[in-house]
């Protein structure tokens, strides 16, 4: 094309040229709309990625509420940490003391305990000796509150270690099925009989103690509460989520997930065994054979047995029982189980008999029948503890006696203005010289009791105990009694009326 001298070149752009510039400027605005929407819909998936690692990433987080909540039980049970458990502590402290220390290792045992109901609520319940596994660290904790009793056996305080380690097993009730409730009800039983002692000493004199006994005994009354409540026949495992195992419950102790990784695929079955049935069938049938021919000798079976002389019998020869008994075959019955547990070897005590303040010791003594306690005042007391084939005398007045874990013991005391206690022992014989008002028998089997004229008043009270026997003087001699061990409870239309039992043989 030719322009004329001088004139500026006019640009030509055809018409399409417009056309494809309005579709590139609205290709763009589109695209750049497009890149948004997809920034925006990675931003929110990132997002969400982010909050489902928050929540705790694994399955069993999920079940007991939106965002991996802690379970409902764990909460309540929480509550009862921050509550009773809390005040506990809190009155313990004020003691100080071996109080103070006991009551630390009681919170411990309780948190252990919350670990434990924490992982039920998030995994499956496991086999019963993984289950046995996972409980260790609780058990260990009530050992070693009752080993700190069993260390403090001269505290001031020993009642109420005394409380507190005869009921700490209450946390035993999450293995108890179906009926966890009374379980722990017994056990509070048991400290009751512990801190009635710590009232009459401390009623009038000393309210902190009061106050005590009352926050510590409430702590097995909301436990009650709260296991009616959420685990009235046991313990309520979760139904999804994994096996409980020993790795998850260390990722429950630092805060971690819990998720245990899966396990490797069973390695595949090897080939089948071959048998040699041919084989095995013919030395079956040999081995009947030969056994059914020897019975079939009929008297001629006995002509194979050899004559044992009179020195060779065990029972007419003492020297052969002296060499101990023929040894067992190595039966399946007789083998030791490699898991079976070994006795340890029993801890030897030096024996003790002293005056601790107003308390009289008497522990650890073996066969001695010789024991005897003068210048009693009647503030004192007698604690008599783990003795064996022994034998005590206490002359004059005394406030108490206590006869604890005992076995083939005798006691003989003039005069006691309180309460003669026998505990958790056997094969015990009393015998009262002068009066005593009551004798309290408790767990204990086979307890015989002398009394003296001057103490037919004398109230017996027993609870879980049996072959127990009152002796009665009448005409120079004593006339034995049993105590009743089995009742009758019937309804009387207004209340339960109970009355011994007899057995009509």
């Amino acid at each position: 094309m030719f322009y004329e001298s001088g004139s500026m070149p006019q640009t030509y752009l055809h018409p399409l040229f417009f056309n494809v510039q309005r579709f590139n400027w609205t290709l763009m605005a589109e695209t750049h709309g497009l890149m948004e929407r997809l920034e925006k819909a990675v931003t929110r998936l990132e997002s969400l990625f982010s909050d489902s690692h928050r929540s705790g990433g694994m399955e069993c987080d999920g079940i007991n509420g939106v965002n991996g909540s802690i379970a409902p039980y764990v909460e309540a049970f929480d509550r009862l940490l921050n509550g009773s458990v809390a005040e506990f502590l809190r009155y313990s402290k004020i003691l100080e003391g071996d109080v103070k220390t006991h009551a630390e290792m009681v919170r411990a045992a309780f948190q252990a305990q919350r670990s434990f109901l924490l992982l039920a609520s998030q995994c499956q319940e496991p086999q019963e000796n993984e289950v046995a596994m996972l409980l260790k660290p609780i058990s260990e904790k009530i050992q070693e509150i009752q080993n700190f009793r069993e260390r403090n056996r001269g505290s001031k305080m020993f009642n109420h270690l005394s409380a507190v380690s005869e009921s700490i097993p209450a946390l035993g009730w999450i293995a108890v099925s179906p009926k966890p409730g009374p379980y722990v009800k017994e056990m509070n039983d048991a400290a009751t009989f512990y801190t009635n002692r710590v009232l009459k000493d401390y009623k009038n004199s000393d309210t902190r103690h009061v106050d005590w006994v009352k926050s510590y005994l409430n702590i097995w009354s909301e436990l009650q509460a709260y296991i009616k409540e959420h685990h009235t026949t046991g313990l309520t495992w979760s139904k999804t989520g994994p096996v409980a195992s020993s790795m998850s419950m260390r990722s429950v102790l630092t805060g971690g997930s819990g998720l245990s990784p899966p396990p490797p695929p069973p390695p595949p079955p090897g080939p089948p065994p071959i048998f040699d049935t041919e084989t095995a069938k013919d030395e079956g049938t040999a081995s009947r054979s030969a056994l059914f021919a020897q019975l079939n000798q009929g008297e001629a079976i006995t002509k194979g047995l050899r004559h044992v002389s009179d020195d060779q019998k065990t029972h007419k020869n003492p020297n052969l029982r002296a060499q101990g008994p023929p040894v067992r075959s190595p039966t399946k019955s007789h083998t030791p189980s490699p898991t079976s547990p070994k006795n340890s070897p029993q801890q030897n005590h030096p024996p003790v008999l002293e005056l601790e303040g107003k308390k009289w010791r008497v522990e650890y003594q073996e066969d001695k029948n010789d024991l005897v306690i003068n210048n009693t005042e009647l503030k004192q007391v007698a604690y008599i503890f783990k003795c064996n084939k022994s034998t005590l005398q206490i002359k004059g007045k005394i406030n108490s006696i206590t006869i604890d874990n005992c076995k083939k013991f005798g006691l003989v005391f003039d005069n006691v203005v309180g309460i003669v206690e026998v505990i958790n022992s056997r094969d015990i014989q009393i015998q009262v010289m002068g009066k005593v008002p009551t004798i309290s028998i408790n767990k204990t089997e086979g307890c015989h009791i002398y009394l003296s004229e001057e103490s037919l008043d004398c109230e017996i009270v027993s609870a879980k105990s049996s072959e127990m026997n009152i002796l009665i003087p009448q005409d120079g001699d004593y006339k034995e009694f049993p105590v009743p061990e089995q009742f009758k409870t019937a309804w009387d239309g207004s209340k339960l009326v109970t009355e011994p039992a007899e057995i009509v043989g």
